[in-house]
This record gives C-alpha cells, sequence and structure tokens, in this order.
C-alpha cells in the first residue's frame, strides 16, 4: 500500500503554547485519554481546526433550557480534564484568525494522496474524476471524521442528559461555527442546516415566499439558474399569482446587466441568482447584481452551490440576505446543506416544517418556535454529515482557497486551449470570468457517445442538460459534454482527456476491450 504523505512537504509553523526547556512533566490532555490514546479530532487541541475564542471546556448543564446556545457550552471529548484557553504569544495570530497556510506551495501530488477514491481503477485505466461539477470527491480526513462520530459521539444533539449526547452536540454546532467562518457570515444564528442547495433554496420559497410574495409581485433570476433556482420560484408564483422574470445572457454566457437592472421595478420582491452556473461555468457578478436588488427594494438570494470549492465566499461583502450551498459539491458528504441567512430576516420567517427540535413549548392550543437557527431545523439532523462537512471546510482551510483557486485557473487556461485544437469542438460558455466548468459538444458526436467512450477509457465526465435546459436550449443545445474540475485534478489528466478525444474523432479505440 502506497504511503500517504502530509499536505505540506515542510508542515507550517502553528502558534501555541512552547513547552520549557527540559521539561518532562506529562499532562492528560483531550488530545488523549488516559490510557495516552490521542484522539485525532479532539478540539481546541487540533491545532488545524481553528475554535471560538474565549471559551474553556467545562460541564454543561444537560437539562437544556430552551434558550440553549451550545456555542456557551464547548465540552471535551474525553471527561478527564480541563484544558483552559491558552492565549496566543506576543505576535502570534489567534488560531480563530488566518494562519497564513494558504502561502504554503501547493502540491497536487500530495493533495491526490488524500482522495482513497482517486486510486480506483474504470475499466483498466486510473480514474480520472472530472465530473466535480456533479460531486466532489472527499479527503481521507473528511472518511475518517464520520467514522469516528459514529464510533464515539453517536447521538441526537442538544437535549439528553448523558456524555454522547454533549459530545456530538459539540461536534454538531462546531461544524454550524465553521461554516460560519467559512462564509464569513455574523454569527452561527445566521447557518441553517438542510440537505442542500435544492433544499435551501425551497425552504427560502415556501417560509419567507409563502408570506411576502403577492399577487403581481415579481421574482427575477436568470437564464443561467440550475432547475432548483427555477421550479421553486415557477411553484410559488403559480400560487400566489406572482410573476417570475429572466435575465438574458449574452453569445458567450456571460449576463446582460443592462437588461438585468431593465428589469427591476417596484413589483420586484426577490432576485435568486447563481454564484455560478454550472452548465458553464460563469461567474456572475453577484454583489453588483445584489445591490441593484436593493436599491429597489428586494431580496436578494445566491445559489452557491457551484462556487463555494473554486472561490472564498464572503457574504457580508455580497451582502446578500441568503445564500446556499451543497456540501457534497466541496468535498463533504452527501444530504448536508447550507442556508445563511441574514438575521433580521430569518427572525421574521415562520417555519416552513414542524416537529421536535424547532420548538420551545407546545400544548394543544398553540406552540412556541426556538429562534433561528433551530425553528428551521426540524427533526433529527443529518448530524453525521454536518459534523463531516466542518471536516471538509477544515480541510479546505489547510489547503487554502486561494491556492485552490489559483490551480484551478492554471488547469482551466490549459484545458480551454488544449480543447480547442481539436477540430469540431466547441466550447460552450467562453465568459471572462469562468471557474472550472468546461462544457462542449463535438459535431457529429452524440454527447452520450462521448460520455461512454471516455468512461471505457476510465474518465468521468458528465453528459446531458445539467439540470440547466434554459441555458443550453439558449445556445441551441439540449445537451453538452461537461467535465469540471477541482483541486486534485492535473495538466496530465487533461492530457488523457485530450488524447481520448482526438481518438474517437478520429476513430481509434487504443487499449479498449
Amino acid at each position: 500500500m502506497e504511503e500517504a504523505r502530509p499536505l505540506f512537504s515542510t508542515p507550517p509553523l502553528i502558534p501555541g503554547p512552547v513547552p520549557a526547556a527540559g521539561s518532562t512533566e506529562k499532562h492528560t490532555t483531550e488530545n488523549e485519554d488516559p490510557a495516552g490514546k490521542v484522539n485525532p479530532f479532539a478540539s481546541p487541541l487540533d491545532l488545524f481546526a481553528p475554535q471560538l475564542s474565549g471559551t474553556v471546556a467545562h460541564a454543561p448543564d444537560y437539562r437544556a433550557p430552551a434558550s440553549f446556545d451550545p456555542q456557551s457550552q464547548p465540552r471535551s471529548l474525553n471527561s478527564v480534564d480541563v484544558v483552559p484557553e491558552v492565549a496566543p504569544a506576543a505576535g502570534q495570530p489567534e488560531l480563530l484568525g488566518d494562519l497564513g497556510l494558504s502561502s504554503y506551495s501547493f502540491d497536487v501530488e500530495a493533495i491526490r494522496r488524500d482522495f482513497p477514491i482517486l486510486r480506483e481503477v474504470v475499466n483498466g485505466h486510473p480514474l480520472i474524476w472530472l465530473d466535480n461539477g456533479a460531486t466532489t470527491q472527499k479527503p481521507q480526513s473528511v472518511i475518517d471524521r464520520l467514522s469516528y462520530f459514529y464510533e464515539h459521539e453517536n447521538s441526537n444533539v442538544h437535549r439528553a442528559a448523558h456524555e454522547l449526547a454533549a459530545r456530538s452536540t459539540d461536534a454538531y454546532e462546531s461544524a454550524r461555527e465553521k461554516t460560519r467562518r467559512f462564509l464569513n457570515a455574523g454569527a452561527t444564528r445566521e447557518i441553517v442546516f438542510v440537505r442542500g442547495a435544492t433544499e435551501g433554496i425551497n425552504l427560502v420559497a415556501q417560509s419567507w415566499g409563502r408570506r411576502n410574495i403577492q399577487k403581481d409581485d415579481e421574482i427575477v433570476i436568470t437564464w443561467m439558474e440550475h432547475h432548483a433556482n427555477i421550479v421553486p420560484w415557477q411553484m410559488l408564483c403559480a400560487e400566489k399569482g406572482a410573476r417570475l422574470r429572466v435575465a438574458p445572457v449574452d453569445d458567450s454566457g456571460q449576463i446582460l446587466l443592462d437588461e438585468y437592472e431593465k428589469l427591476l421595478g417596484p413589483k420586484t420582491r426577490l432576485v435568486s441568482i447563481a454564484h455560478v452556473s454550472n452548465a458553464l461555468g460563469t461567474v456572475l457578478p453577484v454583489q453588483e447584481m445584489v445591490e441593484a436588488a436593493h436599491r429597489h427594494g428586494a431580496l436578494a438570494l445566491v445559489d452557491g452551490a457551484q462556487a463555494v470549492s473554486h472561490m472564498r465566499v464572503d457574504v457580508q461583502a455580497i451582502n446578500c440576505d441568503f445564500y446556499v450551498f451543497s456540501g457534497h459539491k466541496v468535498f463533504a458528504p452527501t444530504g448536508i446543506g447550507v442556508v445563511y441567512g441574514k438575521s433580521e430576516v430569518l427572525d421574521n420567517m415562520p417555519p416552513w416544517q414542524g416537529g421536535g427540535n424547532m420548538i420551545q413549548d407546545v400544548t394543544f392550543e398553540k406552540t412556541l418556535y426556538q429562534p433561528p437557527p433551530q425553528r428551521f431545523e426540524a427533526g433529527t439532523g443529518n448530524i453525521a454529515d454536518a459534523v463531516g462537512l466542518g471536516a471538509a471546510i477544515d480541510y479546505l482551510d489547510r489547503v487554502g482557497i486561494a491556492n485552490v483557486s489559483r490551480h484551478e485557473g492554471m488547469l482551466l487556461t490549459y484545458a480551454t486551449a488544449a480543447l480547442l485544437k481539436i477540430p469540431g469542438l466547441h466550447i460552450i460558455g467562453t465568459a471572462k470570468e469562468k471557474a472550472g466548468v468546461l462544457s462542449f459538444v463535438i459535431d457529429g458526436f452524440r454527447t452520450e457517445e462521448i460520455g461512454d467512450y471516455l468512461n471505457r477509457k476510465g474518465i468521468a465526465v458528465r453528459g446531458g442538460h445539467h439540470c440547466a435546459q434554459p441555458i443550453l436550449r439558449r445556445f441551441g443545445l439540449e445537451s453538452t459534454v461537461r467535465a469540471t474540475l477541482a483541486l486534485y485534478n492535473t495538466c496530465e489528466e487533461i492530457d488523457a482527456l485530450v488524447a481520448s478525444l482526438c481518438d474517437l474523432r478520429q476513430g481509434r479505440n487504443p487499449g479498449l476491450v
């Protein structure tokens, strides 16, 4: 078996206490149990997992009152010792801040070794995963974190008088804090866990939308939207008698901002737009579009499903009212997603599902609901996969999202130039600002035929309409082949893709059974 290599060839120094010279004193911390067994996911001594400033480990009140604030109840995984907060030494940054890890060199081969599935062999060929727009693969640290949760922490959260509930609650709410930092939200109460971006958009439509959208009101979207950012608004408009308006794009797949602004007016209640087009890769000017929506008194939702793995997202800079994304698009498990909502907006939204966890008090006459985010998390949530999302965010923090953006930008430039050398190949979506999405067709070949051929060479791409039929039809197409990039892809994989497409076009089938 190949030996795993660390993420960095020279691990960066992490600020923290240094034992005094000559000290031999042995302390048991929450990183190890009394027998000395290391807990790799312990907090706060997991130096790669930034912690909440100002917290210490102590025993919580298991009675869990209605106003339970898990952020005020941090607890170690092992109830052996209390670990006080250690202030950073003079001149050293706090762990909650930027550790500067993104300044370290990007070693794609080391990163690839973090993803066990990349060692798979498919149809006799090494797997080349270029279907990241559909779902990303998971690093070993995420897989291990899920296993550790089920082995040591598995319990429902928030309300139980036992140790595992405390561990599970801490892990779950720690993931919420990591997500808050990941998006630069102002508070953890602005982070709602859902099953994915689709459920997040439906939550907004059914909760905020049903209360605030009335007959003849208008909702503005763009031609580039995923079906998940079209259908919920169509359903709401049909129910309320409202109107859905669509901003056009030019022949490169770039939004026509002048035309978008013309759609905004006194009847506009909501603008709901993609951050990155999943079919074309276009990066929309969301900050400018949100600002325009606000000038007309409308709220703005940004669908970040295709953005979060490629670029840094700052919801306060964008100033959107809602931001949604799916964990599985950002190296986390499936079945977990996030809705960010401004506090003042969430506070005025009714729950969209009823049940346990989201209530303060229930009688047969009335029910009092929890404040956000619990108000929108009815029933038992996807606890383990939320913890997995936190581990994926930790992983991206260690790699550095700026490094990811630079690497993928290089790959996109390289792949675009290489693909365009293939006669008869046409890239669909050539906007100046793009993320790592390459959508194309080849004259004389059906997209299913191309996808099948590549699969037999071990290359995973997606052929079809990508749940974005309107934008493909804007270009006169029903389907494209889509190759989407991630931090673990390489120029050699692009070369293999291009060579296979050339073989297909020229009728050659080397290496196929």
